[in-house]
């Protein structure tokens, strides 16, 4: 797609597979996420398929019947438990953390959405497998794993731009700057496009539902760069790859309101 001179491209690729790549090879991974987490899924997906054992910690009380996210999880295997949204926020401490391990013995604990060093390496061969010319690599940002690593691995000469897709996202800007730190990999050539998060996680509006991508992470990014573009941000003649991480399934309302690190608190297609 061709917009006012900048070529638009679209790459489709899962990240949850990339950030698990090189965090698994452990007997019991802990995975935290809220009733529709697509890192929960994937992981209990892993442990089915490789056999190690999974725990779901999902924010909120439980509902049941299951829905069909946590259901597919069951059916996986995994053992789902519930922090109420208070002790959810403090999933990372070392209280909370110690307090699962006394409950489920010996455990690799992943961060929420996934994102530490061995996500960020993970992500890092993304911009590898790119097969066109490009001169930009977009995507959503929600933990900062992704475009740590796609900016890590980006060769000299390209840049890398995010859409975060929280309210109150700048403190992102440190998030990524760490993962690139605790992976080894500091690199200046990526940014944090803040502006288009459309009053927050999880919400929408008639304009992204329209646009027909997945609406809490990729229509913000669609939207931002197609807006980057009409305001002439991008030369002429720019080349972009946006990374589509989702397709549109869960309806967004079903996502739930969000809580701790994702609050205000804190292939190829032309």
């Amino acid at each position: 797609m061709e917009v006012a001179g900048v070529q638009i491209s679209l790459l489709h690729d899962d990240n949850k597979p990339r950030k698990l790549k090189y965090n698994l090879g452990h007997p019991r991974v802990l995975a935290f996420g809220g009733a529709y987490s697509n890192l929960v899924t994937a992981v209990a997906r892993a442990g089915h398929e490789q056999g190690f054992e999974t725990i779901g910690v999902i924010r909120g009380e439980e509902h049941l019947p299951l829905n069909p996210s946590l259901a597919r999880a069951a059916a996986h295997g995994m053992r789902l438990t519930y922090l109420d949204r208070a002790a959810y926020r403090l999933k990372h401490t070392p209280a909370v953390q110690e307090r699962l391990r006394e409950e489920f013995g010996e455990v690799f604990i992943l961060p929420e959405g996934g994102s530490n060093a061995a996500a960020v390496r993970g992500c890092a061969e993304l911009p590898g497998e790119i097969e066109d010319d490009y001169d930009v690599v977009c995507c959503p940002v929600g933990t900062g794993g992704t475009l740590a690593g796609i900016a890590a691995g980006l060769p000299p000469g390209k840049r890398a731009i995010g859409f975060a897709v929280l309210k109150g996202g700048a403190f992102l800007n440190d998030e990524v700057a760490r993962l690139q730190r605790e992976y080894g990999r500091r690199t200046g050539n990526w940014s944090i496009e803040l502006g288009y998060h459309f009053g927050g996680y999880a919400k929408t509006t008639p304009v992204l539902d329209a646009m027909g991508f997945e609406r809490v992470y990729v229509a913000k990014m669609i939207y931002g760069i197609l807006d980057l573009v009409r305001r002439g941000r991008f030369a002429r003649g720019t080349r972009i790859v946006a990374v589509v991480t989702g397709q549109p399934d869960t309806p967004v309302e079903e996502w739930g309101s969000p809580t701790g690190f994702d609050s205000g608190d804190p292939r190829w297609r032309r």
